[in-house]
């Protein structure tokens, strides 16, 4: 098991011991196949963003090496496209079970590679990962539309699908940005990128007719937040406008309306999101309310449906794990997390009426 000495940033009143923590990264670490990939359970599928989410917080918890790993499976699967495959049976990469290539869960790679080089100062692995990183974003970035939002993803035979998530676009705002400070951290201006995600960030605060209306779902609601397009007066109006729509109090986050079901990982992603817009007490209350998810080997349930007092459904996933670690980690101070979340000092790319 983890040592809970290397586990101690993860400490939060209320929320995890030391011991907790270590048994919650024990869990992930369980997860993990030998090869690197991180499925959201053994038997279950990997799909590239929450195996990254994972990984990212295997670094918050000091386990270097495991992310590290974990950084490798996707470079060494990354398809000839910069691209990767939506779900892999149990992690294998010889089983993919969705050959769809979403922009969002491609994206994430930045993310993960920027935080665990701000985790570790190895600059051999960031120049290990930068080809990957720049195949990935530029599949990502083919998919943009004219009004800055990007397309869902390619189909199995190339058909792109330009309809646009704002979930999935916020949380590539936030990997372009780490994509450019990985860029400039390398010496390799990409201002193509640079003018993308100022188009990017611009639809997602002025433009919500651009995106799919999916906005019975809660990540709909904060996913702007926790991406960093949106701060200020601007987040905080968004999240008091529906606040009472999705939050349960003493039980969470629910995962999309009217459904009596509240689920961990967007309990802790609004966690998050809250700690960003500088709004820490209500973070912690929303991750002291999810801990009645919390199992006895120190994973998280998915969900529960609080009309039928029921856990559902029965899986404890490392993505869940993850997200909350990384919660913990933002208000424990740890640097690599909170640069990654806070945005304060990323790249914001270029003002897309500068060219016009």
């Amino acid at each position: 098991m983890t040592s809970p000495g290397r586990t101690e940033r993860l400490v939060l009143p209320g929320v995890l011991t030391a011991e907790q923590a270590a048994r919650t990264v024990a869990g992930i670490l369980a997860a993990q196949r030998p090869d690197g990939a991180i499925p959201w359970f053994r038997g279950h599928h990997l799909d590239p963003w929450d195996h990254t989410e994972a990984a990212m917080a295997l670094d918050a918890a000091g386990e270097h090496e495991h992310a590290e790993a974990a950084y490798d499976w996707l470079a060494r699967h990354q398809n000839p496209d910069g691209s990767w495959y939506a779900a892999y049976a149990d992690g294998d990469a010889e089983a993919p079970t969705d050959r769809g290539r979403e922009t969002n869960f491609c994206a994430y790679l930045a993310v993960g590679v920027w935080h665990h080089y701000l985790s570790t100062g190895d600059e051999t692995f960031l120049d290990r990962m930068w080809p990957a990183v720049h195949a990935a974003i530029e599949f990502v970035l083919e998919l943009q539309q004219p009004g800055g939002e990007i397309g869902w993803k390619r189909e199995d035979d190339g058909t792109p699908v330009n309809d646009a998530l704002l979930t999935g676009s916020s949380s590539i705002y936030q990997a372009l940005r780490c994509a450019l400070a990985l860029a400039e951290q390398r010496e390799e201006p990409q201002p193509d990128w640079e003018l993308a995600v100022g188009r990017l960030g611009h639809a997602i605060r002025s433009h919500p007719e651009r995106f799919l209306d999916k906005s019975r779902y809660s990540m709909d609601w904060y996913y702007p937040i926790l991406g960093g397009a949106v701060r200020g007066a601007q987040a905080r109006e968004r999240i008091d406008a529906d606040w009472e729509q999705f939050v349960v109090p003493g039980l969470g986050v629910r995962c999309v309306l009217p459904n009596p079901w509240v689920t961990g990982g967007e309990s802790a992603e609004l966690a998050l999101a809250l700690w960003a817009m500088g709004e820490s007490e209500r973070a912690v209350q929303i991750l002291k309310w999810m801990q009645h998810l919390r199992a006895e080997d120190g994973m998280y349930w998915t969900g529960y449906v609080f009309d039928d007092d029921a856990i559902w459904p029965r899986e404890l996933t490392s993505w869940t794990a993850g997200s909350l670690l990384l919660a913990v980690a933002a208000l424990g101070g740890d640097e690599a997390t909170t640069t990654v979340f806070s945005g304060e000092q990323l790249p914001t790319g270029l003002d897309p009426d500068c060219c016009r």
